[in-house]
């Protein structure tokens, strides 16, 4: 599939959905290349940010907004996915981070899960109003502060390893209408396996960066030693 956006460098793509201010601010000084999701595009505009493309079926742009962004406009027709999964998937770039689009209706909101999974090629964090949410690679290692939460949500039956989790994975069958593993702390060192790229990992806002630095290496083995542990929305 052709690249509408193309780029050596990390990409925030901005929804329609709730979002705070300072969660766009946070995205943008981590890459500061800014895409739009259809109506994510009067959001960027209002914080002052020019959307170097915007993608979607622009059923959620006003006529303003499009005239004013002119050229940067792309209109993907298909109405089989989301605007989430139309940008996603047209956008080539070591990292996306995503906002507006972790609030609001809940159909919405799996929709865009399903759309992270749907691109597996794509490494994509998602930042909420409390949570980043990310789909895992096949092997994952972070250094998070003892007692820190870290869920897990599969969404196909898969199984996988684990060392640094206070109740370890192994040997579990993993399901969305069976066993999940939410709510698990951390014990040490995490490492996690998985077989299949199909399990959901989601922790609190203030692991963005060990997440950023995890995901932002070119090996199948990522690693990465956390910096102080701190909300890095800036005040």
């Amino acid at each position: 599939m052709d690249a509408i956006v193309h780029e050596m460098e990390p990409v925030t793509l901005v929804g329609g959905g709730p979002c705070d201010d300072r969660d766009i601010r946070m995205a943008v000084e981590i890459a500061p290349i800014v895409v739009a999701a259809d109506g994510g595009a009067g959001r960027a505009l209002a914080c002052d940010l020019m959307p170097k493309a915007v993608i979607g079926d622009l059923d959620s742009i006003d006529q303003g907004t499009r005239r004013r962004l002119g050229r940067r406009v792309h209109r993907i027709a298909e109405q089989d996915t989301t605007d989430f999964d139309k940008a996603l998937r047209h956008i080539i770039a070591p990292l996306v981070i995503g906002v507006g689009f972790s609030g609001g209706r809940l159909d919405h909101q799996l929709a865009v899960l399903n759309g992270l999974v749907g691109n597996p090629d794509k490494r994509c964090v998602l930042i909420g109003a409390q949570d980043i949410v990310f789909l895992a690679p096949s092997v994952l290692e972070l250094d998070l502060p003892v007692g820190s939460r870290i869920s897990l949500f599969p969404m196909a039956r898969m199984r996988g390893t684990s060392q640094g989790l206070r109740w370890a994975i192994d040997g579990v069958d993993f399901a969305p209408d069976g066993r999940i593993g939410t709510s698990n702390e951390v014990s040490g060192p995490v490492r996690l396996s998985f077989e299949a790229a199909t399990m959901l990992v989601i922790l609190p806002v203030a692991a963005l960066a060990v997440v950023v630095a995890q995901l932002r290496r070119p090996s199948a083995r990522w690693s990465v030693h956390a910096e102080p542990y701190k909300d890095p929305r800036p005040e």
